[in-house]
């Protein structure tokens, strides 16, 4: 695109007073309802159509978005030119081609290899390169099948219908997952190039894997809870210790059949500590060869100063105190591994963190609520706070703050994505980031989004960065001991 005078839009007109209501509901004498038993009344109907048929506004709306998808014929023409996908501030090393995550929640896999291979393609001078997502797949979900009857047996003593029970077993083995849980896959079983370990159909096509993995899941549940209860019967005197260590028998033994669905589909790994040769052409046509591990591929390329499991997520999470370290109650993959982690801090601390990151060289890992003010077309990728023009169209004004979305469920975590460019002002202020999104080239710009900043004030949550990067206090922070643990069905626990 050619370059624009100026992206900067003023902020939007705080909503004016309704003054008539204002009063109405500061008098002494309260408001009396139509309806005195809370049911709908149609003189309620009758008031409020004789408002709309008055408005001329309301008419224009009634006659045009009966017959058009409210998104389309509300969606501003100054955010889509103003949104323009140009960038001063970008990594100078370009990666490809843009991965396409399919009908599966892989994402945070994706955004993963996405930034991984950075390093990799620098290394071995590619022109195209993907790490293999199904490797890490395959591994995240035969870890999180163990890790769920892992809390199958932890909490055998609890009713079925215990409202933890219940969420854990809602989506057992989701395809999400978070930082944390990535470095333990990583760390455990390295990663290999797509060729050694390539896409199935099943882990393109994620849903009737997973609807056949969860129905043996909780079957296997019901298998250790009455195992349970015969052992308790037979033996009351039975150790606690010895319970668990027949319990656990027992469950690897059903693990087989997770297991034997899992390589079935998805097709058998590599192990992590059996070499395999990878051999590729680099981007001036030279043929290469490399034999090693899966782990031992890990060393060869990652990034020595900023390693995988020396980065860390902060969050922006305005519900809770600021410079405090968050984990999650009963969120994880691999049974034992590092738990997920969270240094809440004020919004401006990740907007520098992926400005640092990028000046340095490093495409940054974020969390977000992607479907909010967004759109995504053969042209377009625009995640924009201004981009649809609902308040006009329908006369409202929408209030709810960052704080509120989290505490009404409106919003969460729900992608993740790799940030790998940014527009600064004269003052070195963001203006909009440039996203790597896994969604093919046929969505947004070529694969790629624009993100405004005031967007990612309201809808980013998670901003992954490296120790060395990172504010000190924040990392003391990090390291520390001492953590608030939020319930298992926080909006922090929803997987990107």
């Amino acid at each position: 695109m050619g370059a624009v005078s100026s992206t900067a839009r003023p902020a939007p007109a705080a909503p004016a007073l309704d003054e008539k209501r204002t009063a109405s509901t500061s008098s002494a004498a309260p408001a009396q309802p139509l309806s005195a038993d809370g049911s709908l009344s149609l003189g309620s109907v009758d008031a409020w159509e004789g408002v709309a048929a008055a408005s001329a506004k309301t008419q224009l709306a009634r006659t045009i978005l009966a017959h058009a998808d409210i998104r389309t014929a509300l969606a501003r023409r100054e955010a889509r030119v103003a949104d323009v996908h140009v960038f001063n501030t970008e990594l100078e090393f370009k990666t490809g081609p843009v991965t396409n995550q399919k009908s599966s929640g892989r994402c945070w896999l994706f955004a993963t290899t996405n930034v991984l291979r950075y390093d990799v393609m620098k290394k071995f001078n590619l022109k195209e390169f993907e790490l293999s997502q199904n490797y890490l797949f395959f591994w995240d979900k035969l870890n999180k099948s163990n890790y769920f009857l892992e809390l199958a047996i932890q909490e055998v003593e609890r009713p079925l219908d215990d409202r933890l029970l219940m969420h854990l077993s809602g989506d057992l083995i989701s395809d999400g997952g978070q930082w944390d849980m990535v470095v333990n896959l990583i760390e455990t079983y390295g990663v290999v190039p797509q060729p050694i370990y390539p896409e199935s159909t099943h882990s393109s096509l994620s849903g009737p894997l997973n609807k056949l993995l969860k129905l043996k899941l909780r079957e296997h549940e019901l298998v250790l809870r009455r195992l349970h209860s015969s052992l308790r019967a037979a033996s009351p005197a039975l150790a606690d210790a010895e319970v668990v260590a027949t319990l656990r028998a027992k469950k690897e033994e059903l693990l087989s059949e997770v297991y034997t669905i899992m390589s079935a589909t998805l097709g058998v790994p590599p192990r992590p500590n059996d070499a395999f040769v990878w051999e590729y052409y680099d981007k001036d046509g030279k043929a290469g060869r490399w034999e090693g591990t899966p782990k031992e591929f890990l060393k060869a390329f990652e990034n020595k100063t900023h390693k995988v499991s020396d980065s860390f997520s902060l969050i922006n999470d305005p519900r809770n105190e600021y410079s405090k370290l968050y984990t999650v109650d009963k969120l994880g993959n691999v049974w034992g591994g590092r738990p997920v982690l969270y240094v809440n801090t004020e919004i401006v601390n990740l907007k520098n963190a992926v400005i640092k990151s990028l000046k340095a060289g490093l495409p940054v890992f974020f969390g977000c609520d992607v479907g909010q003010f967004s759109e995504g077309d053969a042209h377009n990728g625009i995640m924009d706070f201004e981009l649809f023009d609902y308040e006009n169209a329908f006369d409202i004004t929408l209030n709810l703050s960052k704080e509120d979305r989290l505490r009404m469920g409106e919003s969460s975590m729900t992608h993740a994505m790799v940030i790998s460019g940014v527009h600064l002002d004269a003052a070195g202020k963001p203006v909009r980031y440039k996203v790597e999104n896994s969604w093919g080239e046929d969505r947004g710009n070529k694969g790629y989004w624009v993100m405004t900043d005031r967007w990612f004030e309201e809808f980013v949550y998670q901003v992954v960065v490296s120790k060395a990067l990172a504010p000190k206090d924040l990392v003391k922070v990090f390291e520390g001991d001492e953590k608030v643990v939020l319930p298992p069905w926080d909006p922090m626990g929803s997987l990107a």
